[in-house]
């Protein structure tokens, strides 16, 4: 019944249906409260999904896991949900899925939720949760994705977090955690496919280790921190980013049934905020931007020949970019600006064909833009705040192509007006010297041939003169 308009009242006749086991309500237009009885309808059901609605009122502080012992999927997101997650929730001891994401749910995540222990999904993002995140989560082992994103936690990742070796997804983006990024992280998560730690308050150096085993990674988001050091060189060793197309991310969790939980990923890209669900295996993408990080380029990268999407943007990387960079080829994003990048930009770029956006401003680059093939498709902005860079797009021209320009109007014009005019006279002159100077060289070489030339213009002459005698007799006679 997902996508039915039901509401705006939740509908009673639910209450009658003691054999229950599937309900889907999604995007049913509710907006009136979840009924009490509601938890006690059928002891049968195994799937519930009021997503995206507008339920209001809070969840039971019942015991509902002695009145649905067999449920394994739930999911209240999109809703209006608010106060707090009961402590009850432990007793669903058979959920496979919690999915309580955009809601207005407060106060801390409680540490009974371990009693959960078939969890494979634990989806509490965007709401307003605060305090630490529970230890007690450590004894989650089966579980593959973690979504506490975009709520208020404090305090550092719990060193429990280690034993949920199973995990494909861990986003902890959006929250107030401080600390140093832990360098199990790198350790044990070998089949981490998405770590999104963006806009909290992690500092120190980031550890070789961190990303020493990460060999399924597709998605590493750490931007918005306060991240130091080198980008460390065991970046190489996500193997997963070096291969240009692997389909490979599993973005549903379930037991098989058609009632699923959906993976999804928030990516920030030139200036937009795109949510990836279904297109989520297309999304390769390292995004270190709006930290503290210093040193060269790390010139291993040009080696993750799957990446789509790179964001170094505002560090205080140095020295040039590297003509490697072009084999990057399935690069869709590249934001390197507000860095100290210096020197020129290589005109191998210009083969990045799949390129949608650059931004290289607020840099030290230097001389002529390539501005060739692809470049030539990207405006000012992507070079502007670069003092010593100069060319098309912007506004500013090189030197030498002011000097260019000036012989090549100096040729032109001569091409047009003064080398067309000289060679006109030219061929007149010659032309008229060889008429004169050609017979007289040929009639000086040969004897014969000049004594019966001058016979002939003598025979020729005397004609002429006979001719005029006649004539002129011939008028004198008919005047007389």
């Amino acid at each position: 019944m997902g996508s039915c308009h039901i509401g705006p009242a939740f509908p009673a006749w639910l209450s009658s249906q003691k054999y229950l086991r599937y309900l889907d309500l999604s995007n049913a237009s509710i907006s009136s409260s979840i009924p009490n009885w509601f938890w006690n309808i059928s002891s049968n059901l195994e799937y519930v999904i009021l997503s995206h609605d507008q339920l209001q009122g809070h969840l039971p502080n019942s015991n509902i896991g002695e009145f649905l012992p067999n449920l394994h999927f739930l999911s209240l997101s999109g809703n209006l949900i608010t106060e707090t997650i009961p402590n009850t929730i432990g007793h669903l001891s058979s959920l496979e899925v919690i999915d309580f994401s955009s809601n207005n749910l407060t106060r801390s995540i409680p540490s009974t939720i371990n009693n959960c222990s078939h969890l494979m999904v634990l989806d509490l993002g965007n709401n307003s949760l605060s305090g630490r995140i529970p230890k007690s989560l450590g004894q989650l082992q089966l579980l593959k994705s973690l979504h506490l994103n975009r709520n208020k936690l404090s305090g550092e990742i719990p060193s429990s977090l280690q034993n949920l070796t199973s995990l494909d997804v861990l986003d902890l983006s959006y929250n107030n955690l401080s600390g140093q990024i832990p360098a199990w992280i790198g350790t044990t998560f070998a089949n981490l496919v998405i770590l999104n730690l963006r806009s909290n308050m992690f500092s120190g150096r980031l550890l070789p280790s961190l990303l020493s085993n990460l060999s399924s990674m597709h998605v590493l988001d750490l931007a918005q921190n306060d991240m130091t050091g080198e980008i460390p060189v065991t970046l190489v060793e996500l193997k997963a980013l070096t291969q240009e197309r692997d389909m490979g991310i599993y973005s549903l969790y379930g037991n098989g049934s058609s009632y699923q939980y959906e993976e999804r990923l928030i990516v920030i890209t030139k200036g937009l905020i795109l949510e990836y669900t279904r297109a989520l295996s297309l999304v390769v993408s390292i995004d270190l931007s709006d930290n503290n990080l210093s040193g060269e380029f790390p010139k291993g990268m040009t080696k993750l020949f799957g990446l789509v999407f790179l964001n170094l943007s505002m560090n205080h990387i140095t020295v040039q970019i590297p003509e490697s960079l072009l084999k990057l080829r399935q690069l869709f994003s590249l934001d390197l600006s507000s860095n100290n990048l210096f020197g020129s930009i290589p005109s191998s770029m210009s083969l990045l064909s799949f390129l949608g956006y650059l931004n290289l401003s607020n840099n030290n680059f230097s001389g002529k833009i390539p501005f060739i093939r692809h470049m030539s498709t990207f405006t000012d902005s992507a070079f502007m705040r670069n003092p010593n860079l100069c060319g098309a797009p912007l506004v500013i021209k090189c030197q030498d192509e002011d000097l260019d320009k000036r012989q090549s109007a100096f040729v032109e014009d001569k091409i047009d007006g003064g080398y067309i005019d000289q060679w006109f006279y030219l061929s007149i002159g010659l032309g008229f010297a060889m008429g004169i100077l050609g017979p007289y060289f040929v009639l000086a070489m040969k004897r014969s041939w000049c004594d019966a030339y001058f016979d002939f213009v003598d025979k020729i002459v005397k004609w002429l003169v006979f001719r005029r005698r006649v004539t002129y007799a011939r008028n004198h006679a008919q005047r007389q």
